[in-house]
């Protein structure tokens, strides 16, 4: 059986979205929608999935181009494309633009069930991994809440996405260079403390009123989330 999905669906047509929404919770897994191409590019690059699916015709922001601009930043999530185009032409010009697999309208959810899984497996196991914990900290992707010791800690989007980064790399030093990469998406340093601001705010939020330091600055290197001081 595969593990629980967080999805996004980017559909234009909110009635299909919305059985597609409701069919991928029935079988277990969650699924958010963004009702256009624009949408869905703000929600990709701000919350972590294991699967994209994406309306090929959708307004804004087409299909094709938002994969095409995950791509070029370095976003590596799985996307299966949806469309009423099904010639040949058509599938190979998805999957060159960036599509992991191209299904055709119309489609039975059986079939879109079976692909995204099939997707998700092939994203690794790191990819159907849901909760993070270290210590008394616990991070669900899927409810998109963080505690610490029962207590519910708020994050704003890019402080969730950084500590969420972070403790998928417990115990491992994370440089301004990865974080620059996978928490903003730069492929260049900015020279600004957008990091420094960030960290800080983060670790006011998650140490501050607890007894013993989560989230650690390794001097010269980069910061570390472990559970305890040493």
């Amino acid at each position: 059986m595969t593990s629980a999905m967080k999805l996004l669906i980017i559909e234009d047509d909110r009635e299909a979205a919305a059985y597609v929404v409701k069919a991928f919770s029935e079988a277990g897994h969650v699924a958010d929608h963004a009702v256009d191409g624009l949408d869905g590019y703000a929600r990709a690059t701000e919350q972590t999935y294991d699967v994209l699916v994406v309306d090929r015709m959708l307004p804004k922001l087409d299909g094709l181009s938002l994969i095409g601009r995950l791509r070029a930043e370095g976003a590596k999530t799985p996307v299966l494309i949806l469309s009423a185009l099904g010639q040949v032409d058509d599938r190979v010009q998805g999957l060159r633009a960036g599509g992991d697999d191209y299904l055709t309208k119309p489609y039975a959810f059986a079939e879109l069930l079976a692909r995204v899984e099939a997707l998700a497996r092939r994203g690794g196991p790191a990819a159907a991994e849901t909760v993070y914990r270290v210590g008394d900290l616990e991070l669900d992707r899927m409810s998109h809440t963080i505690t610490r010791a029962g207590q519910d800690i708020p994050l704003q989007p890019r402080e969730f996405r950084l500590l969420e980064y972070l403790m998928r790399n417990a115990g491992q030093v994370v440089t301004r260079t990865m974080l620059l990469e996978n928490v903003w998406d730069y492929h260049f340093d900015p020279q600004t403390n957008v990091i420094d601001v960030h960290v800080s705010r983060l670790r006011s939020k998650i140490d501050k009123g607890f007894d013993k330091p989560l989230l650690h600055t390794v001097r010269g290197a980069g910061y570390m989330i472990r559970d305890g001081a040493r």
